[in-house]
């Protein structure tokens, strides 16, 4: 399927994820939970390339729900281009979407899916504003 990204959401990442013989389920393709760990992998990429990474005794990134859509199964062996992009700056959140294609069929998206990410206090619990760092990034 081709799928066309917004012109308000900002590619920000991507990186190629090796398809593992033990990502797949016994129908012989990748099972959709392995969908949600291709996700993060990228999502938590990225935060790390910005030093974005939760820090328990302060603050940092907390998901506050997650989606994917399927379109084609990914199966093994392959490896797979995730392409990350974000969106929707708020108060303390944000959004990030993610494209899935096989790296041998270009762009073909096999699957995407996204996230809000809410920037959190972890000590009080609470959301935080977005650092104006981070806000930076992430506007257009």
């Amino acid at each position: 399927m081709k799928l066309e990204i917004a012109a308000d959401k900002q590619f920000v990442h991507e990186t190629r994820i090796a398809i593992r013989w033990g990502d797949m389920d016994a129908m012989g393709h990748v099972n959709n939970t392995v969908y949600f760990r291709y996700l993060e992998i990228v999502r938590v990429e990225w935060l790390d390339s910005m030093k974005a990474a939760p820090n328990p005794a302060g603050q940092g990134p907390v998901i506050a729900n997650a989606f994917c859509n399927f379109y084609q199964q990914l199966e093994y062996p392959g490896e797979v281009l995730a392409k990350h992009y974000v969106s929707n700056p708020g108060r303390s959140s944000f959004d990030s979407w993610t494209t899935l294609e096989r790296v041998d069929q270009p762009g073909v998206i096999c699957a995407a899916g996204g996230a809000t990410t809410v920037w959190v206090d972890f000590p009080s619990k609470k959301s935080s504003p977005l650092p104006d760092w981070l806000r930076a990034a992430i506007s257009p």
